[in-house]
């Protein structure tokens, strides 16, 4: 009997939402999002996402020396595909969000399909106290934020990035979303196959449950017939068990400190490490195997490590 492919983890390790006080787990400093990263991927992560911090305050950062200080490190010692998103700030403009990927060429890159409300406000009334100065506005003030990606920044960033021959991670935040990946890929910007995460439960986009998990992959069958690989990120509470959904539906999984600082009700994770741990001992029991880095990278049509500026 063939052996059936690989499901294909990846971990966000720090994000740009969560702050500092929300857990002491979230690492900042680089030294911690490499260790954290190398944990991860030891742990069953075939794929890392990163985002950079300040390392003197915490505060999400798009500065390439913040990414310098810690994605070496990862290489050398974990042979996970490096992801660097170029969603890190909400309040950038596309060239300064890119910065990071045009210096590192790494072999894959978030990148977000389309403008939406993204707003985690809420989380500002959880807390009396700060660790840092900046936390709280940031927090509070995201109710007026509008995440732009328009088409002429996607195709921006599309055309930077293509003599990279970097892949991405087409971040979904909404049906709508898939036709404007339709539509770019028309206009030749992408080619397949494309791998596209579901990204549920985000305030400002489309819930995070089975019905619309589904209506999301049939839309995208229907959009991309054979052309597209996904995986599904849910926010919160949510991230196991839709994670666990989509891996029974043929997708993949996405795990990690950014979307959920969680590991089960009421009880914060540890670090990134015991996400991917809890996520790899649901998907093989349910008789899934695990994508290691380089069945990832075959899977995904990737360039390889080789070829990283890093």
């Amino acid at each position: 009997m063939a052996r059936r492919p690989g499901t294909i983890i990846t971990c966000a390790i720090t994000g740009a939402i969560h702050t500092p006080t929300m857990s002491a787990a979230l690492p900042f400093r680089p030294e911690d999002i490499a260790a954290q990263a190398i944990a991860a991927a030891e742990a069953g992560a075939g794929i890392l996402h990163l985002h950079a911090r300040r390392p003197e305050d915490g505060a999400p950062s798009i500065d390439p020396e913040h990414f310098a200080a810690f994605l070496p490190r990862i290489r050398g010692a974990a042979g996970a595909v490096v992801n660097i998103s170029t969603g890190g700030s909400l309040l950038n403009s596309i060239e300064e969000r890119i910065a990071p990927a045009l210096r590192f060429s790494p072999e894959m890159c978030s990148l977000n399909m389309g403008s939406i409300n993204f707003s985690f406000h809420p989380l500002a009334l959880r807390h009396d106290r700060w660790t840092f100065d900046w936390e709280r506005d940031y927090v509070a003030n995201s109710e007026g934020y509008i995440f732009r990606n328009t088409f002429r920044d996607i195709r921006a960033a599309a055309t930077a990035l293509a003599p990279h021959d970097i892949r991405f991670e087409h971040e979904c935040y909404d049906v709508g979303h898939l036709y404007n990946l339709r539509f770019c890929m028309d206009q030749g910007l992408f080619r397949a196959p494309v791998f596209i995460q579901f990204v549920l439960g985000i305030l400002g986009g489309i819930g995070a449950d089975l019905d619309n998990l589904a209506f999301m992959k049939r839309t995208a069958d229907k959009l991309f017939g054979h052309d597209y690989r996904w995986s599904v990120l849910a926010a919160g509470g949510a991230q196991m068990g839709l994670a666990a959904a989509a891996a029974q539906m043929g997708g993949h999984v996405r795990v990690g400190l950014e979307d959920s600082l969680h590991i089960g009700r009421g009880r914060l994770a540890a670090s990134n490490a015991e996400q991917v741990a809890r996520i790899r001992r649901i998907l093989e029991d349910l008789g899934h195997n695990v994508a290691g880095p380089e069945e990832a990278r075959e899977i995904l049509a990737l360039k390889g490590a080789d070829r990283v500026r890093f």
